[in-house]
C-alpha cells in the first residue's frame, strides 16, 4: 500500500513505506474512510460544520466543530480542544460524510463541543513527534510498576496527547481492577494528568495490529470498528471442524471472519432437508458422512451385514424421496440406481490454467525401493547372529581358539611378522643379492 506522497516504481505502482500499510507520514491512517468529496473541486454553500478527526494513526477518532476561520480540509493536521490542554490530529472526513459516519456512531450534533483551534505549525509537529517517541518507554516502566504492585493487569499501549500534558493507559484485565495506588505511581513517575482505560482482548489486538493467518494485516485494525459476537455455531454452520488453534484469531477469541460467510451458509442450507442424518434400507442403513453445501451433494456411507461399503453421493432432491418413501413405510431395496453420476469436466487444452495441488500422501516410493531395504535389514541382522555365535563357541571351547592361533603362525597367518615384511616389501630378495654385507649372503 501507499499514499500519494509514496514513491512509485516505473509501472505507477506506489512502493510504500514498509510499515504494513500505514504510512510513517501519517497520511494513510487505519480505519479511514474514503472522503471522495473532498476530490471534487465544488463549493458547497451549505457545508456541514462538524469534521471527523482522528489521532495516533486511526487509533481512535473524535467529531469536532470547524470554525471558517481555519479553512481545515480532509487531510489536515489540526490542533484541537481537549479537556485538558489542547491535542494534534489530522482530519479524516469533513462534509456529509460526517452526517453518516455520526449516525452510524450513534453520535448527536449537540454532543459535540470540542472545536478546531487552528492549523497544526511546525512546533505543533515536532511536540508530536516527541510524545510518540515517550510511549514506548512509558508502557514498559508502566508495565514494571504495575507488577510490583501485584496487580492482575497487562497494559497494551500507551498514548499521549498533543501538548505532553495528559498520558491514556489502554489495559485489559479479567475482572474490575483496584488501581488508585497505580495512578498515584504514575502520576509520581511520568508527571502527567493520567487516564486509565479498561478494552477487551479484540480491542487491543486492533490498537496494537498485527498479521493474520491469512497473510494480511488484521481486519480490526485496519477496517473493522463494530466488534460482533462469534460463537461455535457459526463454524458448525460451515461444516468447520472445532479445532481451537485454527479458529481462534492473535486477540485468543474465535476469528472474527467466521461471520463473514455465515449468511450465504444459512440460505444455502436452507434448501436441505432436516433430520436426514440416517435413511433406513431393506437390509442395511445410510448415513450422512458429509455434505457439499454449494454443489447440493450429501454423501452416505452404506451399512449392510455389519458391513460398510463406500460414500454415495446423493442430491438433496433424491435425499428428500427416499425420506419421504422411510416415513410412508416403503423398504427401500436399491438405493445405488438413485446414485449420482458425477460427470469428469471437459478440459479445454487451449486455455488450460495451471493450479497447485496438495499432494501430500499422493507421492509414495516404488515397492522396489522398500524390499531392498527389508533385505539389506535381513542381512545385517544374519551377519550379527552369525558373529554372535562365532563368539558363543569360542567362549565355549578356548582350546580350539588356542590351535587356531598357533597354526596361523606356522602357516605364515596373520600373527606371522615375517609375511607382513614380505608383503609391505615385496624386493627384500634382489635387496639382500645386491648387499655383500648382509648376513643372508654369508
Amino acid at each position: 500500500m501507499g499514499c500519494a506522497s509514496c514513491s512509485v516504481t516505473k509501472n505507477g505502482v506506489p512502493q510504500g513505506c514498509g510499515n504494513k500499510g500505514h504510512c510513517t507520514s501519517g497520511s494513510c491512517n487505519k480505519k479511514n474512510t474514503f472522503d471522495w468529496l473532498a476530490t471534487l473541486d465544488l463549493h458547497d454553500p451549505m457545508e456541514y460544520k462538524i469534521v471527523e478527526v482522528s489521532f495516533k494513526k486511526g487509533s481512535h477518532k473524535g467529531f469536532y466543530l470547524n470554525p471558517d476561520h481555519t479553512y481545515a480540509i480532509t487531510g489536515d493536521m489540526v490542533v484541537v480542544e481537549s479537556t485538558n490542554g489542547y491535542d494534534v490530529g489530522r482530519v479524516s472526513l469533513s462534509g456529509d460524510l460526517v452526517r453518516l459516519q455520526m449516525k452510524k456512531k450513534k453520535k448527536d450534533e449537540a454532543s459535540v463541543i470540542h472545536k478546531i483551534i487552528r492549523i497544526a505549525n511546525h512546533r505543533d509537529l515536532e511536540k508530536l513527534e516527541e510524545a510518540r517517541n515517550m510511549e514506548k518507554k512509558a508502557m514498559v516502566r508502566a508495565r514494571v510498576l504495575a507488577r510490583t504492585l501485584d496487580l492482575n493487569m497487562k497494559i497494551g499501549d500507551v498514548e499521549y496527547q498533543g501538548d505532553k500534558r495528559k498520558a491514556t493507559f489502554y489495559y485489559t484485565a479479567e475482572g474490575r481492577v483496584d488501581f488508585r495506588e497505580l495512578v498515584r505511581v504514575f502520576a509520581k513517575e511520568f508527571r502527567v494528568k493520567i487516564e486509565m482505560k479498561q478494552i477487551g482482548s479484540r480491542q487491543e489486538s486492533s490498537i496494537i495490529g498485527g498479521i493474520g493467518t491469512c497473510g494480511r494485516e488484521l481486519c480490526c485494525s485496519t477496517w473493522k470498528s463494530n466488534f460482533e459476537t462469534v460463537n461455535t455455531t457459526a463454524a458448525r454452520y460451515q461444516n468447520l471442524a472445532i479445532n481451537q488453534t485454527k479458529l481462534t484469531g492473535q486477540c485468543g477469541r474465535l476469528k472474527c471472519c467466521l461471520n463473514y460467510e455465515l449468511d450465504t451458509y444459512i440460505d444455502a442450507l436452507a434448501d436441505f432437508p432436516k433430520n436426514a442424518d440416517k435413511i433406513r434400507l431393506d437390509n442395511g442403513l445410510a448415513t450422512l458422512i458429509k455434505t457439499d453445501i454449494f454443489k447440493g451433494i450429501m454423501y452416505y456411507a452404506i451399512q449392510r451385514d455389519n458391513i460398510k461399503g463406500p460414500l454415495l453421493p446423493l442430491s438433496v432432491a433424491k435425499v428428500k424421496k427416499l425420506l419421504a418413501m422411510n416415513k410412508d413405510g416403503i423398504k427401500i431395496k436399491n438405493i445405488d440406481a438413485l446414485e449420482v453420476q458425477i460427470q469428469p469436466k471437459d478440459i479445454d487444452f487451449d486455455n488450460i490454467e495451471l493450479e497447485f495441488a496438495d499432494v501430500t500422501g499422493e507421492i509414495e516410493l516404488p515397492d522396489v525401493k522398500k524390499r531392498n531395504k527389508r533385505k539389506n535389514k535381513r542381512k545385517k541382522n544374519n551377519k550379527r547372529k552369525d558373529s554372535n555365535n562365532k563368539n558363543n563357541q569360542k567362549k565355549a571351547n578356548p582350546e580350539s581358539k588356542k590351535s587356531d592361533s598357533s597354526s596361523n603362525k606356522k602357516s605364515g597367518g596373520p600373527n606371522n611378522p615375517k609375511k607382513k615384511n614380505k608383503r609391505r616389501n615385496p624386493n627384500n630378495k634382489n635387496r639382500n643379492k645386491d648387499n655383500p654385507n648382509n648376513n643372508n649372503n654369508k
